[in-house]
């Protein structure tokens, strides 16, 4: 536990952490630091955890009551909501049935949707990018110039799934994108943004989980392992805590993309 010693101004002249440690409001004006020669401190309150949990809506597991279901931006946002420590209350939704409260709060229907000051928010996109500016704290902001990094391999990954012609190309195309995210890991890895992860593996991490669980299933395909690097990196975000408490049971990824394939 940290407790913080702000004053209650809008301009703090001194913030420290303290482990464990109870402070007087005395604190300020007894240390031995002039707060002369100290420079003011913005501290957006924003920043701070919020005292209730977050409300989110994600998809339901269609094979399991109480679990959440195959939807990798679903995922995606949970895993967010982990990595940053913020607390957050599931509302499971079976998008087969949509309840009348769940089209009430969110006509569209998609998941997730998220409820961010009494206002429901949908998009993965812009859900994630709010909790990154709201709360900061631990960072998982990726460099502009890395957030491209394997954006080509879910939608690749889409085109062999679905393929029915063995000679059309499109496992080809999804081998070029995963040499190319296994030689972007090799050389800047283990993550995205080296050894810290950030908002793209985040993005990466549960669409690859489809990828192997669904090529293995319809195709008996798996990563190369010519392919080393990238391997190591799928494991690496598949054992976390985070992606094991958040991710779905490998039955949904089957069942979610069942009707694609065959259809």
């Amino acid at each position: 536990m940290f407790t913080a010693i702000i004053q209650s101004t809008a301009t703090v002249m001194h913030l420290r952490l303290l482990r464990n440690a109870a402070v007087s409001s005395n604190y300020f004006f007894n240390h031995s630091r002039p707060l002369r020669n100290m420079k003011p401190i913005r501290v957006s309150m924003s920043s701070l955890p919020p005292s209730d949990p977050f409300e989110i809506c994600v998809k339901a597991s269609v094979t399991t009551p109480n679990r959440i279901g195959d939807c990798p931006f679903c995922q995606r946002v949970l895993l967010t909501l982990e990595e940053k420590h913020l607390p957050y209350d599931l509302k499971l939704v079976d998008l087969a049935n949509k309840p009348e409260w769940f089209l009430k709060i969110n006509p569209q229907g998609k998941v997730p949707v998220i409820k961010f000051h009494e206002k429901w928010v949908a998009d993965s996109d812009v859900i994630t990018q709010t909790l990154e500016e709201k709360y900061p704290s631990p960072p998982l902001t990726t460099p502009p110039e890395k957030t491209k990094v394997g954006s080509k391999i879910f939608s690749t990954f889409i085109g062999f799934l679905k393929s029915k012609d063995p000679n059309d190309g499109t496992e080809q195309t999804l081998l070029r994108e995963l040499t190319s995210f296994n030689d972007y890991l090799k050389e800047n890895g283990p993550f995205v943004n080296g050894k810290e992860i950030t908002a793209t593996d985040l993005s990466i991490g549960p669409k690859l989980y489809h990828l192997e669980i669904a090529l293995g299933h319809f195709k008996k395909w798996t990563v190369p392992d010519s392919l080393p690097f990238l391997k190591s990196y799928m494991k690496a975000i598949f054992s976390k805590e985070s992606f094991i408490k958040t991710c779905t049971q490998p039955q949904d990824v089957i069942e979610g993309w069942r009707p694609k394939v065959k259809g």
